[in-house]
């Protein structure tokens, strides 16, 4: 079994040497792939580069695609700015449950391209130009995880062999998506949650794909106001379309708001609505009636396609934990005017509580159940 390890050897074969002797000298044979931009010493213009990044990357995945995939263990990859992105891609490929470990010096906000994926980062802090105290360090720990994860009888613990229950949750819908699954668990069902933040949805969507999952409880679809409105998130395009032939539940948890930075540092027209600031560095701001529909339409045109049986509930009680009586953000109207346009497409079941109501996440459970009865 051996670790693949992935480098622009043109250019860091310095730094990839002294990680093969790490490596090595941890009992962990290796073998390499080369992610070269090849360019011998040119200096392209920014388009042939980045055609030459995106041929870097096809390259390796077609060369890891066609060896033998039984001996390899894990993949660990070095880079810097240009490498560490053609690195990103190609892990990216890489099957979900193979362990994957990228050194770089972070040239990247990691959340927007990682987040779908199980790459354990190793930041390098100075950047991998040559030896030196700080980037022996790094490659040193970076070859003390690798040979961890390559010697390791992971404690998984029993595993079961059907797929779990989806969902998704925020802090805002914490309190009903912790009842939610304790039902679930207490039913004999195994359940992963995903944070509906603009990036944990990739990874659901993702994990969909994968058949990851035997039924899913939407119970946050507040990504709609991320992709479609306004905040930071991942690429996640099939994030509501990409369920297959997987039974759902939807809740509207988190529909009611935007999520944006810090609030001073927020554009004028978002402070002028109702806010408050979930922490420090996280201010959700009240959607428009507009917004709410454009979401409410986005969903129920995603969901009136799907092929599953799918059930929509409306807690009419409010969407989020300060879309209640007194709340920051509360508004009965958007409720309203989302009940309103998701109904046009698909039947829905309103609730009189709050979706942070036991008795909420009990019905959506219920939901679930009728379903799958089958």
């Amino acid at each position: 079994m051996s670790v693949l390890l992935l480098a622009t050897y043109d250019t860091k074969q310095e730094e990839a040497d002294y990680l093969i002797l790490g490596l090595k000298a941890l009992g962990v044979p290796v073998e390499k792939c080369d992610i070269s931009l090849n360019a011998g010493g040119k200096h392209w213009s920014p388009a042939a580069k980045v055609a030459g990044m995106k041929a870097a990357t096809a390259r390796a995945i077609a060369e890891i695609g066609n060896a033998p995939q039984a001996g390899r263990r894990m993949v660990v990859a070095i880079g810097g700015g240009t490498g560490g992105q053609i690195a990103v891609d190609v892990l990216r490929a890489l099957p979900l449950a193979m362990p994957k470990v990228l050194v770089t010096t972070l040239p990247f906000d990691p959340r927007y391209v990682i987040a779908d994926s199980s790459i354990v980062l190793v930041p390098t802090i100075a950047d991998l130009c040559g030896l030196n105290a700080t980037t022996r360090a790094a490659l040193d720990q970076a070859a003390a995880i690798a040979g961890g994860l390559y010697h390791a009888s992971l404690p998984t613990g029993p595993v079961s062999l059907a797929p779990s229950v989806g969902v998704t949750s925020l802090g805002v819908t914490g309190p009903g998506t912790d009842v939610l699954c304790d039902r679930l668990r207490a039913d004999g069902d195994e359940v992963t949650v995903f944070h509906a933040n603009g990036f944990g949805g990739a990874a659901f969507t993702r994990w969909a794909q994968n058949g990851a999952f035997k039924s899913v409880i939407d119970y946050t679809p507040h990504e709609l106001t991320r992709c479609y409105i306004a905040g930071v998130n991942a690429d996640m395009p099939g994030r509501f379309t990409a369920m297959g032939d997987v039974p759902r539940v939807v809740l509207p948890g988190g529909v009611n708001f935007i999520g944006m930075g810090q609030a001073d540092l927020m554009p004028e027209a978002y402070g002028a609505r109702p806010h408050y600031s979930h922490s420090p560095l996280f201010t959700h701001v009240q959607c428009t009636a507009d917004e709410v529909e454009k979401c409410a339409d986005i969903l129920g045109v995603a969901l009136a396609k799907a092929t599953a049986p799918t059930r929509v509930l409306i807690p009419m009680g409010g969407f989020s934990s300060e879309d209640k009586p007194g709340g920051a953000i509360e508004s009965r109207a958007l409720r309203e005017v989302f009940r309103d346009v998701i109904a046009a497409h698909l039947d829905v079941a309103c609730l009189d509580g709050h979706i942070n109501d036991p008795a909420t996440a009990h019905a959506a459970v219920d939901a679930l159940r009728e379903i799958t009865k089958d």
